[in-house]
């Protein structure tokens, strides 16, 4: 099979708007978390999330076009011109009909949908929408915008599989170039559900952290007093390319997307198997994908929501896969930092490990007080501070309401 290599990376999230940002906020332990600011949360039971901060899009959208777009497109068009910039792509020089975007993203346009709800039930009932409403709430949008800008002719279309829409897009991106049907896929996810709609729908679940009297110390997997998620916004992208398409060309290689792999729980449609049954098998199956044994693996970037099931599941799943190597590897959740985006958390996180790799460190796993006697004291949970260390490989996990479970190998390149 061809090789594929990550030639480009870009990110929008609640600790960096930009890569360099999010890098120094992974090096910080910086969380994201903070009262809304969108709307007013005063009646609902969570008044917080991770929302992006100072966010100016301008310098890499035009304004008028952004106003045709929901938060989550501009968030992903933001993220992906980042990632252009440092690929050093010369559209002229490149076979634009083997160029694609795959594009993953949950939920896709809801303030759209919501915005445009409200207003006709609380008009005269004359059915008045806005003509943008459509195009600007689907979630495969993100993925044309990003491919008419960059006149990508390619396999064009986005994944939806919950949190792990954006580790499924990685996935898919990685083994359409290796069939050697593209040359360059841009593949990544984002989203953008911190409205009344999202807040309300996730807290009718009771799937999110209602404390409020903490909230930056809320998003705390691992800890036995977690009692939910912290809901996040953004978006990250890779530029994946076969390795000779670029090496002729002189790119510069990040890192190479070595493996990957979906199951499914078949379990339950919200809650994880409680022996973490499928993320044990898409672990296992990654990590032979990428032709790797699991003593290979130096960092689990987990799922790691801050849920009471699902951390303990996903513990479960690492110790059947890694058996004695679980304790030499090193494990943390971004997301106790991000917050959780959704899907546009695996190639957030995806992303985040990219970082790791290239700077020699582990990201924390932040706001951890309590030992949960359920999970492994031993296991090095990288716990309220980074730790150094070269990873040469490492492991990232998504998995989503429905059963549905993604994870992607990526090791150091060696040309």
């Amino acid at each position: 099979m061809r090789r594929v290599v990550i030639t480009g990376i870009g990110a929008v999230t609640p600790i960096g708007n930009d890569i360099p940002s999010f890098l120094q906020g992974l090096q910080d332990g910086k969380s994201g978390a903070n009262l809304i600011t969108k709307f007013d949360a005063e009646l609902f039971k969570t008044k917080f999330a991770c929302e992006l901060k100072d966010f100016d899009y301008t310098t890499r959208l035009d304004r008028r076009a952004a106003r045709r777009m929901d938060d989550f497109t501009v968030y992903g068009m933001v993220a992906t011109a980042e990632a252009m910039e440092m690929s050093g792509i010369d559209l002229e020089s490149i076979d634009l009909d083997r160029a694609g975007v795959i594009w993953g993203a949950g939920i896709g346009g809801l303030k759209t949908l919501e915005t445009e709800v409200a207003a006709f039930s609380t008009g005269n009932g004359t059915p008045r929408f806005n003509p943008f409403m459509i195009p600007k709430m689907i979630s495969d949008i993100a993925a044309g915008y990003i491919s008419i800008k960059y006149g990508f002719r390619g396999v064009n279309y986005s994944t939806v599989s919950a949190c792990a829409s954006s580790t499924h897009a990685l996935i898919n991106a990685m083994d359409t170039i290796r069939a050697g049907r593209n040359d360059i896929i841009i593949a990544g996810g984002s989203e953008a559900c911190v409205t009344t709609t999202g807040m309300g729908g996730f807290n009718a679940m009771k799937a999110l952290s209602t404390r409020n009297d903490d909230f930056e110390r809320a998003s705390r997997p691992f800890d036995s007093t977690r009692d939910g998620f912290v809901l996040g916004e953004g978006g990250a992208v890779m530029i994946l390319e076969e390795y000779e398409h670029a090496k002729k060309r002189g790119a510069t290689i990040i890192a190479e997307l070595a493996g990957g792999a979906a199951t499914a729980d078949a379990h339950h449609i919200t809650a994880p198997h409680p022996e973490g049954l499928g993320a044990a098998n898409v672990m296992h199956l990654a990590v032979k994908d990428a032709g790797l044994n699991p003593s290979d693996i130096d960092y689990v970037n987990v799922h790691g929501t801050s849920t009471p099931l699902g951390d303990i599941a996903e513990v479960k799943a690492i110790q059947k896969v890694f058996a004695d190597a679980a304790y030499d590897m090193n494990i943390s959740s971004t997301k106790s930092m991000t917050g959780h985006l959704l899907g546009a958390a695996g190639a957030v996180e995806a992303v985040a490990g990219v970082l790791a790799m290239q700077n020699n460190f582990i990201p924390p796993t932040i706001n951890h007080e309590h030992v949960d006697p359920e999970i492994d004291s031993k296991l090095n949970l990288t716990l309220n501070s980074p730790q150094e260390r070269k990873v040469d490989a490492f492991l990232s996990n998504t998995f989503g309401f429905g059963g549905h479970n993604a994870s992607v190998v990526v090791k150091r390149f060696k040309g």
